[in-house]
């Protein structure tokens, strides 16, 4: 598959969103900005938010909301954007909305039953204007505190967190039908499905795993963001086996390679939703290419 560079110099790009003029938001971890960039290359501040704007999506208002980790790592030196050391103290993050208009930002979750939010990390909404956000989990180099998968609304209203003591929560999407919500599990290179009985209602955990396994990766691979084709597919980006790893709902997948091992996020467009953008998080840059099927419609688009 052949991969056109679109823009470098991105400070770990994540949480990509296409949007109908042929622009392309996403959020620079970073630089701990919202980004805007053009279909030529040009990259331009939308909102500075400061921690870390880790996913982001499109509400039913038309604002942004994105998962903000608070700066939960530190940064490596030299030439490559790599997550390091956790900071000294680590306070937690939140949920933003962001009008895409004036660049404002305002935290609408910081916490959930009192307790905070441990590195927001993924979000999707559903048809009804909800969404469902992953909180990755948080570690200080020996004591890792676990993550979570949440569903929460708009207004600032509600928030329930559905499953917890999850190891690495991170890409999370909705199946066509939205009976399904799909949650990749970082650290163990495993996809689930969990089922629900009415929008932002999970049912009840049968297994352990408090879902249904789909898939978990051989060897040492990561998974991270998602997006989900219209027939079903799930399509993974891949860590350190840098690409997109596409999975059939029976368990199968096959792996596109993309050039950098930190591969992060992948998500459709265009006229026919043939287009997908991916984020090359290490080196800085975001590719296009033409996807051999289309990606499913987004609940809202920009």
């Amino acid at each position: 598959m052949q991969l056109d560079l679109v823009a470098e110099d991105l400070w770990f790009p994540e949480g990509p969103i296409a949007m109908g003029d042929g622009c392309i938001l996403l959020v620079e971890i970073r630089r701990g900005t919202l980004t805007r960039v053009t279909p030529e290359g040009k990259r331009a501040t939308v909102a500075d938010l400061g921690g870390g704007p880790n996913g982001a999506a499109i509400g039913p208002d038309g604002a942004v909301y994105v998962c903000n980790n608070g700066g939960a790592w530190l940064w490596r030196e030299g030439e490559l954007h790599l997550p390091g050391d956790a900071p000294a103290q680590y306070q937690g993050g939140s949920i933003q909305r962001v009008d895409p208009a004036s660049g404002r930002a305002t935290t609408l979750y910081d916490s959930c039953d009192g307790q905070a939010l441990n590195s927001p990390n993924d979000i999707v909404f559903d048809r009804e204007g909800g969404f469902w956000f992953t909180c990755l989990g948080h570690t200080d180099g020996e004591v890792r505190r676990l993550g979570a998968l949440y569903y929460a609304l708009t207004d600032g209203s509600k928030i329930i967190r559905w499953r917890s003591g999850l190891i690495s929560p991170n890409g999370v999407g909705l199946s066509p039908d939205q009976r399904t919500v799909y949650m990749a599990d970082c650290l163990l290179g495993r996809l689930l499905a969990y089922e629900l009985t009415a929008p932002g209602i999970m049912a009840p955990a049968t297994t352990p795993a408090g879902g249904r396994v789909v898939c978990t990766l051989p060897g040492f691979q990561w998974l991270d963001s998602l997006a989900v084709e219209a027939d079903g597919r799930v399509c993974v980006a891949t860590l350190w086996n840098g690409g997109i790893s596409v999975f059939e709902r029976s368990g199968s997948y096959e792996h596109i390679p993309c050039p950098d091992p930190v591969t992060t996020n992948i998500c459709f467009g265009g006229p026919e939703l043939r287009d997908a953008w991916v984020t090359c998080s290490s080196s800085g840059r975001l590719y296009h290419c033409r996807w051999p099927r289309p990606g499913l419609p987004l609940s809202f688009n920009g």
